[in-house]
């Protein structure tokens, strides 16, 4: 036993708690215990090819000891799974499996290996096992080489590793939210969601959010590879390296190492665009988030009590200062226990909720799963009644240790324990709630020694097919903001849910955003914010952003200002800060930072319209709102080492200050034109310049032609168009606001062109060209046209 890991537990909740930690903690270590031990164990791998069977889209290629199932899609997604493994049943999976291609052919290749060819993509396998993925003009962009299994001789989960080669040209990125990204460099990446124990920086690894999902960028060619499995597991990268002179290239490789289950993979090729257009066709498309969640967020743990968060939201309406949502940490809740209301510190939530909203402020609330295991808690009564709980292999109930005491914990992969869970947000709701964030749901359990979380040896019913943690660990959070998100439409049908989550899996997307959970008050918790948000939108999910200021400790005035300036252009713009750690609104560090806050708030407010596009057009295409600044020219290798500054949209290039003391800052720039949108000075790209950077503001840079929708000076609609450059075209989509219900929503193309030294913007209709209809602003020193 750690004696210090028992020091700090008593500490922590004092000595009866504490000891109850370490009871609980140890009672999981003796569960796991009881785990059966692998023991020796048999080495497989495929062995020597012996036949094929064609089926629609590819078929199945049988080896001596293992079999194959390739198909491609008609959207040219791949996918592959050995030992019988198929595409369902899987969490990641928005519905059915896509559609095979009938075009796509199981064909004989050469040296005894089998091919399928199809639009997009050709796939060769090898007869020992190797599988290749290639473009169609045969230029290889992944090629996974025959995998090995260990299985128990005494029987149970067999583990398996599948090592990969690509171009060693190739950059990867992914694996979920990753602080060291968003580029991964070589290095071990560990599969299981993990809680860092209150804060975490650049070095911390694992997270929250961990996926088995790499994004590969090459010369070749983008793919993403997904090997749809939720077990424990490790990715291991090694970037390759071209040979110089005569020499031969070392590819790069990866290597996914699973504890169990099926070996089963994903891989989509294209553009970066088509490829996560294609990713949220097969893992679902983002949840759309309401209007107001595109706004300023103000959270704090430790608020006290209803005066309180009043006195907050005077001092953002006193200032001049626009709130969209102040967020309720675990302080209101009576006890920290989930779905109830501290009456002493909240004696009228509702009345406060509704007060509020009459201010254009909502109220979120935040979920954990973790249910207090006391006789006179109505919840886990019914819970236990329900049988709703998880429970160890001889039937008990697992416990464990959360910020309520000795806590249950629901089975979320029970679909009749979702469907309960969602049905009591009917609470949440009346209480005023707008909205959920989801936290501690890795699932979390304190432990002074071990792994925080419940044992791996707890039983789950995995959609009746039973199992046990080692599986369902990964899904959890996933699956509890998918019972949380059903839930919530269909007590409120009318309008779209606003839920984010601190834990989840691939899909996740389709129930909600994310944020970067404890991330540590410093410079280096700084730049890992935004390498969680451009690896996480890589991955398919595009709503998420920081703990503006950190979790922890106190920012200093500079590092608050920074960290708000690069909050206020991502996508979840929310201020929050842990139990004593100071506050976060921005009039407390002082007037400089005040004034410089408000230009910031002020510009987000006024780019609302075009955070509006981004979320729509998140929803229809996948592709994320904040965007690595090789996204339309993924072929530009420096672009690919770039990890400091991103796009906006197709229109805008941001490059926060993340460095103390910093007042210029290089910035590297695609191809095309670039307007510094404070000086009106133009840039060439490709290529790097050297931009001011005053503690007022950040660079950020905008693309010649774009056409972006703003807010006007009367508060309506406009068009923010900058000049394009002599001979070329620009263009932007605008869709409007249609509320926060399920209206559709409509995409209105404009195109910006140069007619005799004006600026000329109209509306792309299916008739032709017509005018924009919209008040029209010119950028970069080019007068406006008719």
């Amino acid at each position: 036993m750690d004696g210090r890991g028992l020091v700090r537990s008593v500490k922590a909740f004092g000595s009866v708690r504490g000891l109850r930690t370490v009871r609980v903690a140890w009672r999981r270590l003796r569960a796991d215990a009881a785990l059966p031990p692998r023991g020796a164990e048999r080495a497989r791998v495929p062995g020597p090819v012996e036949g094929a069977e064609a089926l629609p889209g590819g078929g199945i290629v049988r080896f001596a000891r293992s079999s194959l199932r390739v198909c491609v899609s008609a959207g040219g997604t791949v996918f592959w799974g050995w030992d019988g493994a198929g595409p369902e049943p899987s969490y990641a999976l928005a519905g059915a499996a896509p559609e095979a291609d009938p075009r796509a052919v199981l064909e004989p290749d050469t040296d005894g290996g089998w091919r399928v060819v199809s639009e997009r993509v050709t796939v060769a396998v090898s007869r020992h096992g190797a599988v290749e993925i290639r473009t169609p003009g045969g230029v290889m962009l992944r090629r996974d080489l025959p995998p090995r299994w260990w299985e128990p001789v005494g029987g149970g989960p067999a583990r398996w590793a599948q090592r990969a080669e690509v171009p060693a040209d190739a950059r990867f990125f992914g694996l979920g939210g990753r602080a060291a990204g968003p580029r991964l460099r070589n290095g071990s990446y560990r599969l299981w969601n993990t809680d860092p124990k209150g804060r975490f920086g650049p070095e911390d690894d694992p997270l929250y959010i961990t996926m088995p999902v790499q994004f590969v960028v090459s010369d070749a060619g983008t793919h993403l590879a997904f090997h749809d499995n939720t077990w424990d597991g490790r990715v291991t990268l090694a970037e390759g390296e071209e040979g110089a002179g005569s020499g031969h290239d070392r590819p790069g490789t990866s290597e996914v190492r699973m504890e169990g289950g099926p070996l089963r993979c994903w891989v989509v090729v294209g553009t970066p665009a088509r490829v996560l257009h294609n990713w949220a066709a097969l893992t679902g498309a983002p949840a759309l988030p309401p209007a107001w969640a595109l706004g300023p967020q103000h959270a704090r743990w430790g608020f006290g009590g209803a005066a309180e968060v009043r006195r907050v939201v005077a001092g953002y309406r006193e200032r001049g200062l626009p709130l969209s949502a102040v967020h309720l940490d675990i302080d209101h809740y009576d006890g920290h226990r989930v779905f109830t209301v501290d009456r002493e510190r909240f004696p009228d939530l509702p009345g406060l909720a509704a007060e509020l909203r009459e201010q254009g402020v909502r109220l979120v609330s935040i979920v954990d799963p973790a249910v207090a295991a006391e006789p006179g808690n109505v919840l886990y009564v019914e819970g236990r009644a329900a049988g709703a709980f998880v429970r160890d292999a001889r039937g008990g109930e697992v416990r464990g240790m959360v910020w309520p005491g000795e806590c249950a914990f629901p089975d979320f992969t029970d679909p009749a324990v979702r469907e309960w869970w969602g049905g009591l947000y009917e609470e949440r709701l009346r209480q005023g709630f707008s909205g959920v964030w989801h936290d501690m749901n890795e699932p979390v359990s304190f432990a002074p020694f071990g792994d925080p979380t419940l044992p791996r040896s707890a039983r789950h019913s995995l959609e009746g097919r039973g199992g046990d943690h080692r599986e369902a660990h990964n899904a959890y959070g996933l699956l509890m903001a998918r019972a949380g998100y059903e839930g919530l439409r269909r007590l409120r049908p009318e309008e779209r849910p606003f839920l984010f989550t601190r834990a989840g899996w691939a899909g996740m997307q389709r129930y909600g955003g994310t944020w970067s959970g404890d991330v540590a008050t410093g410079w280096p918790g700084l730049r890992a914010s935004l390498a969680l948000v451009l690896g996480l939108g890589l991955c398919g999910v595009p709503y998420s952003g920081p703990d503006v200021g950190g979790f922890d400790g106190s920012p200093s005035p500079e590092l608050f200002l920074r960290w708000y300036q690069l909050g206020a252009w991502l996508p979840l713009f929310r201020t929050h800060a842990a139990l004593g750690a100071g506050r976060r609104e921005p009039w407390e560090f002082g007037p400089e930072v005040l004034e410089h806050a408000r230009v910031a708030l002020a510009e987000r407010e006024r780019l609302q319209p075009y955070f509006v596009t981004l979320s729509r057009l998140a929803r229809m295409t996948g592709a994320p709102y904040v965007r690595p600044l090789w996204w339309g020219t993924p072929e530009d290798r420096a672009l690919r080492e770039c990890d400091d500054a991103f796009l906006l949209g197709d229109a805008l290039l941001v490059a926060p200050v993340l460095h103390r003391g910093a007042d210029r800052r290089a910035v590297r720039l695609p191809r095309g034109r670039w307007y510094d949108t404070a000086t009106g000075e133009a840039y060439e790209g490709p290529g790097q310049v050297l931009l001011d950077a005053p503690l007022g503001r950040v660079p950020v840079l905008a693309r010649a032609g774009a056409v972006l929708p703003v807010r006007g000076e009367d508060g309506g609609l406009a068009l923010e168009v900058w000049a394009p450059a002599a001979g070329r075209t620009g263009g932007g989509l605008v869709v409007r606001d249609t509320g926060d219900g399920w209206e559709p929503a409509e995409i209105e193309r404009y195109q910006s062109r140069l007619v005799d030294g004006r600026v000329v913007v109209e509306r792309v209709t299916e008739e032709g060209p017509a005018e924009a209809g919209l008040p029209v602003r010119v950028r970069g020193g080019v007068r406006a046209g008719g």
